[in-house]
This record gives C-alpha cells, structure tokens and sequence, in this order.
C-alpha cells in the first residue's frame, strides 16, 4: 500500500513543524523585564565584591550591612523577576562600567546599575511593589557601600 501525500499536504506540515520550533525559542528569549535580570547579575557581583575583598582587610560592619541589604534586594528581585516570567536562574553579564580601583568601589558601580536596571517602568503592579522594595534596599546597601569607601579612605578598620 502506497502513501500519497500532497503538495498543499507536506507544506503545511513544514510550516507547522516551522512555527513550532520558532514558538520554543521566542518563549526562551527575555522578555521586557531583562532588566530584572541584569539587575540581578550585578547585585550578585556586587555582593561577592563586598565578601570576598583582595588582601587581609577584614569585612567591617558596614559591609556586612550592605552584603544583607543585598541579599534583600535579590530575594525582591527575584520573586519580581519569577513574577514576570523571567527564567530567574539565567546568569547576564555585568554590564556597570569599573573605572574606580577597588573591590568596594566596584560594588558601589555595580549597585548604582542594579538600581538604574530595577528602576524603569513597571506595569505589573505586584512586580512594581516588590521593585521599590528592591530598590529601598539597594539604596540601604549603596549607603552602606559608601561608608565602608569612606572608613577605607580614612583608616577607621
């Protein structure tokens, strides 16, 4: 017994097997709350710049403020992220420009970008709630960030 297919038969299957495949990946893609995510990465690093300093200078209490105020910020930033659809696992790039020597004043770049990253608009109003919190506590954190550069500068260790 012999199958006989069509032409109008095949190029719909194509087409379909086509669209499919451009289905999956147009969902994997971000969204418009990549931002989120850069977020995300950047308050990463800046936390394991404020951990895990070069040298022997020991953490001090203002860098243990801003590393909890951190851990905050990603905890808000992620629930908003999941929220959003966002694959909150995907690890961005670091994407703040370090001009500044320092593991602190890298911290202190990469903050102000998670907090420039958290800021655009928002539609979602849950995604918007948990963004100013987010926002609340990388601002606690970048102050936190800025006393310690300052105790640095000085020599109050």
């Amino acid at each position: 017994m012999t199958i006989r297919t069509s032409t109008p038969l095949v190029a719909s299957l194509a087409l379909a097997t086509l669209l499919s495949a451009f289905g999956v990946s147009a969902a994997s893609m971000p969204g418009q709350h990549a931002s989120f995510l850069h977020a995300l990465s950047d308050l990463r690093h800046a936390q394991w710049n404020l951990t895990h300093r070069p040298g022997n200078a020991a953490v001090n209490e203002q860098e243990r403020i801003a590393a909890a105020e951190i851990d905050r910020a990603i905890a808000e930033v992620m629930q908003a992220a999941g929220d959003n659809g966002q694959n909150v696992a995907q690890e961005e790039h670091v994407d703040a420009t370090l001009d500044e020597p320092g593991a602190l004043h890298h911290a202190q770049d990469l903050l102000e970008q998670a907090r420039q990253d958290v800021s655009l608009q928002e539609d979602n109003p849950q995604a918007r709630r948990l963004r100013n919190r987010a926002i609340a506590h990388i601002d606690r954190a970048l102050q936190a960030t800025r006393r310690a550069i300052r105790d640095v500068e000085h020599g109050r260790r």
